[in-house]
């Protein structure tokens, strides 16, 4: 236990994970991704056709959408399709996960159909989008294992796994899964998308104060190899692998 952080966690421990399976009835995949007091329903919903632009091209495609429920934060917000359009926020995430999933799949092998991820944030406590990551892998996975089960695809088309994790510098020192009382405050707060094999898909950097040195993002990068690593075995489990 650390009396730097306010829940009390060291600088290298995540928030309780935990992602609950097959929550969705009706979607190919779906899972419910736990972080602590983040929940997001992440669901994979397999189309049998491409976008326009992808016609003919013997290869699928994988998009996502994210949003978040009007009292998944502290106080009410109006939902977005209320507004007629979505915030810049809300696209850069979506965008986020669907190019963290399209890094890991074999979009020949998938065929000519599209697998649509939606992430629906349930209650918000920091790290949405790494959680969205997170689970979104697994709803997808389910989602080509049906396929699959379906004898549509021979085998799962997929080239490794991916998750995400937050990372920041609180009170001056760098520190894994930021919930949203170190998110709101941080020095820096970045983000990390890395697959099974160590591949790096994205990081997500700021310094919301002073710039941050080197040494410190190296640490940071770190924290998230180990977090990511961790959220990797989290995923296996969900999906029963061995």
């Amino acid at each position: 236990m650390s009396d730097h952080r306010p829940s009390g966690r060291a600088a290298n421990v995540m928030r309780e994970v935990e992602i609950v399976m097959d929550v969705s009835k009706h979607a190919e995949g779906s899972c419910m991704a736990k972080f602590g007091d983040t929940h997001v329903l992440c669901t994979a919903s397999v189309e049998e056709r491409v976008p326009p632009w992808m016609r003919n091209s013997g290869r699928g495609w994988v998009t996502a959408e994210y949003g978040m429920l009007p009292r998944s934060t502290g106080s009410r917000m109006d939902r977005e399709a209320a507004k007629g359009k979505q915030s810049g926020r809300t696209q850069e995430i979506q965008r986020l996960i669907a190019r963290s999933m399209r890094a890991v799949v074999d979009l020949e092998a998938l065929g000519e159909r599209q697998i649509k991820i939606d992430c629906d944030v349930i209650q918000a406590d920091g790290g949405t989008r790494t959680a969205a990551i997170t689970g979104g892998y697994v709803a997808l996975y389910r989602a080509l294992q049906h396929l699959v089960k379906l004898r549509l695809c021979r085998e799962l088309p997929l080239i490794d796994s991916v998750a995400a994790i937050s990372c920041g510098v609180y009170n001056g020192v760098p520190v894994l899964d930021l919930d949203y009382a170190e998110d709101s405050t941080a020095d820096t707060d970045a983000n990390f998308v890395i697959t099974g094999k160590g591949g790096i898909v994205e990081i997500q950097g700021t310094a919301e104060k002073d710039p941050f040195t080197e040494e410190q993002f190296n640490e940071l990068f770190s924290l998230a190899k180990k977090g990511c690593s961790e959220l990797a075995v989290i995923q296996k489990l969900a999906l029963d692998l061995d």
